[in-house]
């Protein structure tokens, strides 16, 4: 029904509306529950002062999540700027700060050792890390991470390139609930890939001593339920290695190893008693590197 008279208007809207400023402290955290971090961060905290300290409460700051918002967007170049880097690791540390402690779940790309370490040190409590593309997480805060989280199940470092073994040393020793460990590289030799959207100079570090990570997750993570390592230079020593060492694997991602063959696959994987899948290398495909540069860039020239 329309109302022509904006005093109408206005009274009606004041009739019709619940009374928001009236609702119980419990009544917005069960109402600003069902809706994400983004949500929250453009809506609700935007509103009035009330709201934004109902968001504050660590009930609603044990999980951070950014992995959906980055896949909202196409892959962007300038992610990889120091200065997107201090958005992201200045949002990491806010959330921090307002789980009090209690954070559980971090799902970030493009964060630093700095704004990780302040995580490590403050999270004890972290159970899933997703740190995919963080070309400036080093052994340094996964080090931390390892020492100080002890009840962590779940990790993604894909195309972290910063990381080496030696924090898979520290993470066998020290979480022995981790459950999944994701490594995967970025695809050099598979012309079916999506186009890379990453610095020339970053691609070139990519790492070639998957051998050794794999005798160091056979020898220190026997608990492990789900492996990826797509794209690697695995080969069938390091894979041999994997298998003996963890005989409770239910999943492996293998793709892209093209170091591999198939009857070595078959021959190592066939002791693994639990395994439910695996996703073998296409074998077929002819080689063809693909690398992006991008110009200008202060950090890669």
């Amino acid at each position: 029904m329309e109302v022509n008279d904006e005093g109408e208007k206005l009274k009606m809207g004041s009739l019709l509306s619940p009374g928001w400023a009236d609702l119980t402290r419990e009544c917005l955290i069960d109402i600003f529950s069902r809706l994400t971090v983004d949500q929250r961060w453009i809506g609700p905290m935007l509103v009035c002062k009330t709201w934004m300290n109902v968001c504050h409460d660590p009930l609603f700051n044990t999980i951070f999540d950014l992995e959906t918002r980055f896949q909202s967007f196409p892959e962007s170049i300038n992610w990889w700027n120091p200065e997107f880097e201090d958005k992201v690791d200045s949002f990491l540390r806010s959330v921090v700060d307002r789980s009090e402690g209690g954070l559980t779940e971090i799902r970030v790309r493009h964060c630093t050792d700095r704004s990780l370490s302040y995580a490590a040190e403050r999270c004890p409590k972290l159970e899933v890390l997703w740190i995919k593309s963080c070309p400036n997480v080093t052994d340094a805060s996964m080090t931390k991470i390892a020492s100080n989280c002890p009840n962590l199940k779940e990790l993604d470092m894909s195309y972290s390139y910063g990381i080496s073994h030696e924090s898979l040393v520290m993470l066998g020793r020290n979480c022995n609930n981790l459950k999944i460990l994701k490594r995967n590289l970025y695809p050099r030799l598979d012309p079916n890939m999506p186009t890379i959207i990453a610095p020339l100079d970053y691609l070139a570090t990519y790492p070639k001593h998957a051998n050794v990570e794999a005798e160091v997750i056979g020898r220190h993570m026997p608990q492990l339920k789900q492996l990826e390592f797509r794209y690697t230079t695995l080969t069938a020593k390091g894979l041999a290695l994997v298998c003996e060492g963890c005989s409770d694997l239910e999943y492996m991602d293998l793709y892209g190893c093209i170091s591999l063959r198939s009857e070595e696959i078959t021959r190592w994987t066939s002791s693994l008693m639990s395994l439910r899948e695996i996703n073998k290398p296409n074998f077929m495909f002819p080689m063809a590197i693909l690398r992006m540069s991008r110009p200008d860039h202060p950090r890669y020239g």
